[in-house]
């Protein structure tokens, strides 16, 4: 019996974990290529086939790597001999159609397989989130923050796809859990983990380097802490925080140095057939726009008034002709190209408007129109009562006494904390707004420091007098209240597991019901939010049960009509589909009664543009708006792709 007793939590969470890994895998099997997934693929099989970067450079290579290894097995054709592959700057997008498309492969194929290592990260991610709530929380509620994460519609959907947005969670939340421990234990078996697991976050998301300040951050603080338990004096103190600030910072350059030896190492394996010419003329030609332009001759780094950032160009010019510095000089090129496109920001349509300089609330209203409603009430909940017990304080504690208590009691939620707030105030200020998915590295934290709150509201410490009846009347009172809260917890959590489950398939699009649910979450916003490209597939099996002869096709994402529907722009053409524009005009007036469009592209062309934004009025279909309400299709395709029968 209590062998039984024992397996029962490990039962249990297998069970969590498999029932995610169906709800994506079902998901998954449904759904064409999404937009980066073009790009994703092809580079990781030149990683793992070739051994050479020169597809997306942009985004680091564990995930790509990992997603494509499985395709190495297959007797793929791959375009080698293509002159995207052979000549072009990162021809990541020409060269993933020629790979998934046009070279003979089976595209649905690669990419069933190519998703089955994210699927797999987001396993573990499962299981390490259980693993640290269960040395904070105990290994019942360490079940509420797994809960949250295996069967939220964000991780649902983006822990199918080959992105970096999953890894990147992974690599960040197993980096600040063996810091903590290492901070917490001093081990040198935990500083190599933490060192290890810091470099695996490099590997897969350039934002992992916010890593950085944060442990520096940490240390400081910690370094404080420390300091008081010195003498009294303020001499003391001071001596005691430069002593343990410098010994705690000796550990963090032996952890930041672990790490960037495992990102020089997978960065060297994937440059040994990249050719050293093609990286210094790719990297070169990649770096013109990047500050006032790279001078290899390092001439303006020596001119203080221009831009700092030129100088990292120039050098990340001279690594890549460096045999070796340049595994090094790759890693660099991509965290540059990373903050190029954050400062330059992204086309997005959002609460009606279309704009290209972004929105300071945009991630916290996209996450309140697409978390569900009963984690929000959760989190709400988490910041009512961690705000009453700080108000109350009965005891008159100073602030500064209570943190420096709080911060040697729960290291490991303070540098959750500190991270969330990081991570959130560095997305809020970037203009680059495409996705809820880039706050999805702080959504565990947030769930397990959530269930740490919501654990200490529901319990009651039960205090008994000399008194009988006074004992009982207090003892019934708490139980009462102690059941009613844990019921409310269990209600929230079926209602969270059931908005999953009532939106199967659509993870991608899953928007709350404060945004009118799924179905309406376009209105909103979209790309990845919403429109990734991810309905191809069904637009195939539309058109051939509605006998569809010919469709006019604006597609945004990974798929390609043509392949899954046939080309049809030649006269003699038995296929269907017919790419389409805004600026064509009506496909009517060429003998074609059927035009689908994808919601992204939609929304992007008739949006009310944001004050110095420009569009081309032969853009915004303003001939479809005429005959038909674009809000109202006659047919929806998935979630992402509307259709109107013109005749």
């Amino acid at each position: 019996m209590n062998k039984l007793k024992s397996l029962t939590a490990p039962i249990i969470l297998i069970l969590i974990i498999l029932a995610s890994f169906a709800l994506m895998f079902n998901a998954s099997s449904q759904e064409s290529a999404i937009m980066d997934e073009l790009a994703h693929i092809p580079a990781g099989y030149g990683y793992d086939k070739y051994f050479d970067y020169r597809l997306n450079p942009e985004h680091p290579p564990l995930v790509k790597a990992l997603a494509a290894l499985p395709l190495i097995f297959q007797n793929l054709s791959f375009p080698t001999n293509s002159q995207y592959w052979q000549k072009d700057v990162n021809g990541q997008w020409a060269a993933g159609t020629q790979f998934l498309y046009e070279s003979g492969n089976n595209a649905d194929k690669i990419i069933d397989w190519a998703r089955v290592f994210p699927m797999i990260l987001t396993i573990v991610l499962i299981l390490f989130v259980y693993i640290w709530a269960n040395e904070l929380l105990g290994k019942w509620w360490a079940f509420l923050p797994t809960l949250l994460v295996a069967f939220s519609p964000t991780f649902l959907a983006q822990g199918h796809y080959v992105t970096t947005d999953i890894g990147a969670t992974l690599g960040i939340f197993t980096s600040i859990y063996y810091f903590s421990k290492f901070i917490n234990e001093k081990s040198g078996k935990y500083l190599a983990f933490s060192g290890i697991a810091f470099g695996l976050a490099q590997l897969m998301k350039f934002s992992a380097v916010l890593l950085i300040p944060l442990f520096g951050f940490l240390i400081f603080i910690y370094a404080i802490s420390k300091a008081r338990n010195y003498d009294l004096g303020f001499g003391a103190k001071l001596l005691g925080f430069v002593k343990e600030f410098f010994k705690y910072l000796g550990y963090l350059i032996a952890i930041f140095t672990i790490g960037y030896l495992v990102v020089y190492a997978v960065y060297f394996l994937f440059t040994i057939n990249y050719p050293i010419e093609k990286q210094v003329s790719d990297t070169t030609f990649t770096l013109t726009s990047f500050g006032k332009g790279p001078d290899q001759n390092f001439q303006s780094c020596k001119i203080k008034s221009l831009d700092p950032m030129t100088c990292l160009a120039d050098a990340d010019i001279w690594m890549a002709g460096n045999k070796v510095f340049r595994p090094i000089g790759e890693y660099l090129l991509g965290v540059l190209m990373v903050l190029q496109r954050a400062s330059g920001g992204n086309t997005s349509y959002f609460l009606g408007e279309v704009s290209n300089t972004g929105w300071w609330y945009y991630f916290p209203v996209v996450f309140a129109l697409k978390e569900p409603i009963p984690s929000l009430l959760l989190i709400t909940l988490t910041f009512l009562i961690a705000g009453f017990k700080f108000l109350r304080n009965p005891d008159n504690i100073s602030i500064k006494r209570r943190f420096f208590n709080y911060l040697e009691l729960n290291f490991a939620e303070f540098s959750m904390f500190s991270f969330v707030f990081l991570y959130w105030a560095y997305s809020i200020k970037s203009p680059l707004n495409i996705g809820v998915r880039h706050v999805l590295p702080t959504l565990p934290l947030i769930y397990i420091l959530s269930s740490g709150t919501i654990k200490n509201w529901v319990r009651h410490k039960i205090t008994l007098s000399d008194n009988f009846i006074k004992n009982t009347l207090y003892t019934t009172t708490n139980i009462i209240k102690i059941s009613v809260k844990t019921a409310l917890i269990f209600i929230l959590v079926i209602w969270f597991i059931l908005e999953s489950l009532i939106n199967i398939p659509y993870f991608i699009s899953y928007f709350n019901e404060f945004a009118g649910g799924t179905m309406n979450g376009y209105k909103y916003v979209t790309d990845s939010n919403y429109d990734w490209g991810q309905d191809m597939r069904r637009l195939k099996i539309f058109v051939a049960d509605k006998k569809i002869d010919k469709i006019a096709v604006d597609y945004f994402g990974g798929g390609n009509p043509q392949y899954y529907l046939g080309d049809a722009s030649t006269p003699l053409s038995t296929g269907k589909a017919i790419l389409w524009q805004s600026s064509k005009g009506n496909p009517k007036y060429d003998g074609i009664n059927w035009i689908a469009i994808s919601i992204n592209t939609l929304q992007s062309a008739t949006g009310k543009l944001h004050a110095g934004q420009t569009r081309n009025s032969e853009d915004e279909y303003q001939w479809l708006q005429k005959v038909k309400d674009i809000h109202n299709p006659d047919y929806r395709v998935g979630t992402s792709i509307f259709v109107y029968k013109l005749n």
